[in-house]
């Protein structure tokens, strides 16, 4: 996380140099695929407002968990909570941010971009059918690149992720092997491949591993510096990983579909559209035990929303549509609320 020592100094933490919120500090754990956005975020929010922000980057099964256990004000998560657990457990849950998933690969003599996968390929891979680089189905999709006689090394997740979910999401839709054999999950048992914990470990592993694949959010990629590959997408266009692509796939996105705004955005229609698109959600408690601290995290969400557009696209992230925040907020005033019934985030 060396990328980011400048973030944790200014007040944001993660997971591994985790202390105590101060009372004016905003507190949160989860998914690792928007962390990157977040610290960005939480270092200007600090420098505009004092208040810092103590986010945990454990993976979205952890996430859950906390804000089940009420020991932070929000939760992070990559895999949407389905309407009826919403309910059970009294959440509200809305959409901060989207991204792209990408497969990254550590290959000699290969460049940023020229290795094109589909999707079928790619389930095969990570099912452990195509074990070399040389293999015809890849030798097919590249004709004009020398793929090595190296055994591929396959990295993915080992914790709770909601990167997970969105990427094993798109495999089943395009794999009916992956759909029967695997499934779609947090966590699912990996036919084979070494196990990460967090897009920092899964890049860290492909970084140090000759011949490996795995897969990552995209600034991971960048920051780490990691070869991603070209993907065919729903309408059969190679096309590569960037925020113009990734705004392709979420363009006729139907946010109110979905209880919580849990839409899936993998395997959207469209010529420039990126296959693996995901949003990122964010898991409030409707009637929180502590409303000032809820307020104090809404109050950040809708500045990063108001402000932190150009952050987030430095990263290549996507923000949310303007209408698709007014929407949010006015779902704020209807869903979260003191023990007076008064809406929280109009109170601020």
């Amino acid at each position: 996380m060396k990328h980011w020592t400048a973030l944790v100094a200014a007040g944001f933490l993660a997971a591994a140099t985790y202390t105590p919120a101060t009372a004016a500090d905003i507190s949160g754990a989860g998914a690792t695929f928007p962390y990157p956005i977040y610290a960005k975020w939480a270092d200007a929010y600090k420098k505009e407002t004092g208040i810092g922000l103590n986010y945990q980057s454990i993976g979205s099964g952890g996430g859950i968990k906390q804000i089940q256990n009420k020991t932070v004000t929000f939760g992070a998560s990559d895999a949407p909570l389905k309407g009826e657990d919403l309910e059970k457990f009294g959440l509200a849950q809305f959409p901060a941010v989207m991204g792209g998933i990408v497969p990254v690969v550590n290959l000699e003599g290969i460049k940023p971009g020229e290795l094109t996968i589909d999707g079928p390929t790619l389930a095969k891979i990570f099912l452990g059918e195509i074990k070399t680089w040389d293999d015809p189905a890849l030798a097919k999709l590249n004709p004009n690149s020398k793929l090595p006689k190296q055994a591929i090394a396959v990295v993915h997740r080992s914790d709770g992720s909601g990167t997970t979910y969105n990427f094993v999401y798109y495999l089943a839709e395009v794999s009916a092997d992956w759909k029967s054999k695997v499934g779609v999950n947090t966590s699912v048992q990996w036919p084979m491949g070494i196990g990460a914990k967090g897009n920092e470990g899964v890049a860290n592993n492909v970084g140090n591993t000759k011949g490996s694949i795995g897969y990552v959010e995209y600034a991971y990629a960048l920051q780490n510096k990691l070869l991603h590959t070209k993907m065919i997408n729903k309408d059969g266009k190679a096309v590569e990983p960037t925020s113009e692509a990734f705004q392709a796939a979420a363009a006729n996105a139907d946010w109110k579909s979905k209880p919580g705004y849990g839409l899936i955005l993998a395997n959207q229609p469209g010529a420039k559209s990126w296959p693996m698109t995901a949003a990122t959600w964010i898991l409030m408690y409707k009637k929180p035990v502590d409303p000032a601290a809820s307020a104090s995290a809404l109050k950040f969400f809708a500045w990063a929303y108001e402000k932190g557009d150009k952050m987030a696209e430095d990263l290549h992230y996507v923000p949310m549509p303007a209408n698709v925040v007014k929407d949010i907020e006015n779902y704020w005033k209807t869903e979260i609320k003191d023990a007076n019934g008064k809406p929280v985030f109009a109170a601020m």
